[in-house]
This record gives C-alpha cells, structure tokens and sequence, in this order.
C-alpha cells in the first residue's frame, strides 16, 4: 500500500485537465476513463448524432453544440490508486467556473495541439494554476496529425509560460508517420496498431526495445535516423524528471501522443499515476489543515442546479479536505453557524450516480442542497473554521434581463435566484430597480446559455437588453456608499448579491476618474463569496 495512503483506505489523486477549446480535453478524458476501465466504449465529441454524445458533456446545450461548458466530476481506478477527475469547461468564456474546480484539484494536466502550440486560454489556465501552485503535467496531443517541431513546441512552452520541460516520453514520428513512443525511464519503444474502430477501444501496442536491430526495419531508413537523432539529443541535453521539482511547479513532464487514437495514453496513465501528488494541506483560518487530521473537513467548490431536470435537484459538489466523510453524517455549516445532515452524499460519473458510503481527502462528492450552500462553504466537524475563500471575478459583460411573460415572474426569479448561486452569472441591483436586474458574466456565451436554461429548465422566456458597462469594481473603505458615488458619471452604482457596493464601469477612463477621486477607497476587481 503506497505510503499515502490513511487509515487503510486507497490512495486518492484528485487532478483536472485544462487546455485551449479544441484540443481534444474531452477526448483525452475520455480515453483516461476507458483505461481505467470506468467506460468500455469511448465516444467522439465531434461524432455523428447517430453516434452518442461525450460522457462528460450532459447538459442539452453542450451536446448541441459539442463543448464543454460545465464541471463534471468522474472516478475511476488505476493501479490500486483512485482517481479523482476534474473535467473543467473548455470554452474560455467559463474560465471562472474553471478556476473554481481548479481549487478542489491537487494537479492538473495542460493539453496542447502539436499544431497550434501554447494558445490565449492555455496562457490564462497556466497562470491560475501558478497563482495556486497547482502541480501540471504536459500532455501534447494530436500527433496523428501534422504537427509542430517537438522542441521547438518545448521551446515555447518554457518561453511563454516560464517552466521547464522535461519529456518523460518522446514521439515517433507525426501525421500518417506517427509510430508510437519512445520511453525514456525504460529505453523501450511503444508501438501501435491504428484501430479500426477510430479509438472507441484500447489500442495494442507492442513493445521494443530501443537498441533492437529490429527496429530500423520497423521504423524504415528516414524515420529510424531521426529517431535516433532526436532521442541523443534529448537524452544528453535533457534532465531526469523529478518528482519533487514537479510537484513545486519548477518543471512539467511532458507525454506525447494522440487522444483520439489512443496512442500514448495508456504511458501517461502509467506514469501519471506514479508521480501525481497526493492530496495535501489547505490553508484556513486556523492554519494548515492536513488530510491526516481527524476532524473530517470539506469545503463546497460548485453549485449545479437541475442535474436532475424532472426533479428540479440542486447539488453541491463539496471536497473532503481532511478526516472521513460517512453517509448521512451530522457537521457543522461553518458561514451558517449550524449542525446539518448531509443527506443523499453522491458520486457522479457525469449523468450517472452512485450512492456513498464513505469518502476520504481527496474524494469529491455531491450532497443534495435545499438552498443552504454556497460556492466556498466549509462544512467540518468538532472545532469551527473555514477554509480560504474562493474568489469572484469581475464580469466583462452586462445586461438587464427582462421576462418576457409578467404571469413567470415567479419561476423567473427562482431560476435566476438559482443560476446566480451556481456562479456562473452574477447578478447585480439598483436601488429601486430591483425586479429588473443587471446581469453580469466573464464570457458572452454564458448570457447565450443563461437565456438557454431559464427557457429549458424553468419555462421562462426572457430579454436581454445589452449594457454598456465593461468593468464591475467592488468598492471598499470608509465613505464606500451608494450616495457618495452616484451622479458622478462613472458608471452604474449597484448592489451584490450579498449587498455589497458595486460600479459598473463604462470604460477605463472613468475607472481612473474614480480612483483619483476616491484615491481612499478601493476598487477590486475581485470579491470573496462571503464567509458571514
């Protein structure tokens, strides 16, 4: 039994994958699943609609539109470890709800295209990751398509992202040429079949020893020099991998291969499950709280109503952080100040649920929520505490929002009310303005799914009527008021979900006005989901 592993339980790993929007992150989740053995038969995302939709992706507009727009949390074993995925939003337009599920990860495995290298949203997730020290793993996919230079794809991930890159495996050619893998712990070459079924089951691979004479023939004249030329150079410029490097983010590993082919997938697995870091400390208010404490503690990451749309379902995706987690278990809401019961405990494999008996550091699992959670929530037993807060961004996007039909109002306001908590859209009030909000999002596709799902899960259509605010500021110190900031032209001064005062800003002129006008106030473009 690995040495991590408490109390006799099986170790946990618990990571996310992040990467541009199309580079395959659904894909590759999928392909760790069928080697895990949790699915027998992998799906395309972009397949026929004959054929069926991604596990990860359940939500109606996602399988519309073929993107992953929502967390979904998955398990599977490997190797006597329990894995705990994360599958995150690829669509950049929900990098909040990304980096919230970032929080509830201990590691996270970055998909680059060999085509297009580092692209926007690979810079952004990398940077969040770096904000919290998350451990990244390097996967570079699609090698079954004509790609990039390896080094020089290496080059640009130290270049713009600042971390060193050290390849664990190394490609055997690329497009119609690609052979397999090379292994630089073992010195062996995996070589791959090409699957009839486009990778919907495992791959068969074969395996040779690098130093095999064999393997000129196998490889050919042009494809066995370069071979050889390029793992010299690798071998003798390149450095060891190191797990505790890894693990304080000085390096990424890096793995080659083709996610929809199956190719290299199951030597990252191999490998992955060797060196990802298991579940650590997490800094509260009372200190760190390591995963070897007895106190069982947890704190809630994400919000999801309507898993269940016949029935209306909330569900708060909570992760154990410390002790052991029990069905049916009393604990303390930290915020709240009270003793509940944590009913219906669940682990989901995205529309799938299974009940839990027990859960450990590392586990995430639903609870049913009847309104009392929110994104942030410590939930602990014996001595009270909270854990850090989990932070809001400032949208980029506003407009009010009208019901169409004045006789819905009332499953208008629960369904927004509902949304709102999950974190995806925030809503904002002005004084005396409060029936018709201002609504505020990161990215425009998340107003286009707004409207989707207040339309689909709670029978109301609705306008949106675009504002022309580009910046939220919340605005703290002494003489922050509505009275104060108003009438002076900056923008529009409103309310929080939580009454806190906001400016929405017209451009970054007027939000420079302000700070010179108001130079002992504060404008932060980040707010903390409230502890009190």
């Amino acid at each position: 039994m690995p040495s991590d592993a408490i109390d006799g339980h099986t170790p946990r790993r618990t990571f996310a994958i992040i990467s541009h929007p199309d580079a395959g992150k659904t894909t590759l989740t999928e392909k760790l699943l069928l080697y895990g053995g949790a699915i027998h038969l992998a799906g395309a995302v972009r397949a026929s609609k004959a054929r069926r939709h991604a596990t990860s992706d359940w939500m109606e507009l996602e399988k519309q539109r073929g993107i992953s727009i929502t967390s979904s949390v998955m398990q599977f074993p490997y190797a006597g470890t329990r894995f705990n995925l994360l599958d995150t939003p690829g669509h950049q337009d929900f990098s909040e709800d990304t980096y919230r599920t970032l929080t509830a990860a201990d590691c996270a495995v970055m998909l680059i295209d060999v085509a297009k290298g580092v692209e926007t949203q690979t810079r952004k997730l990398f940077q969040v990751c770096r904000l919290r020290n998350t451990p990244i793993a390097t996967f570079m996919n699609k090698l079954d398509r004509p790609g990039r230079d390896p080094f020089e794809l290496m080059t640009e991930v130290e270049q713009l992202l600042g971390i060193r890159c050290v390849p664990v495996t190394w490609p055997i050619g690329m497009g119609p040429d690609f052979k397999g893998v090379y292994d630089r712990d073992t010195r062996s070459v995996l070589l791959f079949q090409r699957n009839t079924d486009h990778g919907e089951s495992m791959s068969q691979a074969r395996t040779i020893a690098a130093d095999d004479p064999a393997l000129e023939e196998i490889l050919g004249d042009s494809l066995y020099k370069a071979f050889r030329d390029e793992t010299e150079l690798v071998d003798g410029a390149g450095e060891p991998f190191s797990a505790e490097r890894f693990e304080k983010g000085e390096i990424t590993p890096v793995f080659w291969g083709s996610a929809m082919t199956n190719f290299g997938v199951e030597p990252f697995l191999e490998k992955f499950h060797r060196f990802a870091p298991p579940p650590g400390p997490r800094a509260s208010s009372k200190g760190l709280v390591t995963p070897a404490d007895k106190q069982f503690s947890a704190f809630v990451f994400k919000v999801q109503a309507n898993m269940d749309k016949a029935h209306r379902d909330r569900v708060a995706f909570m992760r154990v952080c410390s002790g052991k987690f029990t069905s049916g278990m009393w604990v303390r809401h930290a915020r709240l100040g009270k003793e509940i019961r944590l009913s219906r405990p669940q682990q989901f494999f995205a529309q799938e649920r299974s009940a839990v008996d027990e859960a450990w550091p590392g586990d995430v699992l639903g609870v049913f929520d009847p309104g009392m959670f929110r994104i942030g929530d410590t939930l602990l037993t014996g001595e009270a505490f909270h854990f850090d807060a989990v932070p809001r961004f400032s949208p980029e996007h506003f407009a009010r929002l009208r019901v169409k039909d004045p006789s819905r109002r009332k499953q208008f306001l629960a369904g927004l009310s509902q949304l709102s908590e999950e974190g995806t859209v925030q809503v904002f009030a002005s004084p005396g303005q409060e029936q018709v909000p201002i609504l505020g999002v990161v990215g425009q596709l998340q107003f286009e799914v707004l409207v989707h799902r207040l339309n689909d899960e709670y029978g109301v259509e609705v306008i949106l009527e675009p504002l022309p605010y580009q910046h939220a500021r919340w605005v703290r110190g002494e003489g922050a008021n509505i009275e104060a900031l108003e009438g002076k032209g900056y923008g529009a001064c409103v309310q929080d979900q939580d009454k806190n005062l906001v400016v929405l800003f017209k451009s970054d002129w007027s939000m420079g006005v302000a700070e010179r006008d108001f130079p002992k106030l504060s404008f932060s473009a980040t707010a903390l989901w409230d502890h009190a």
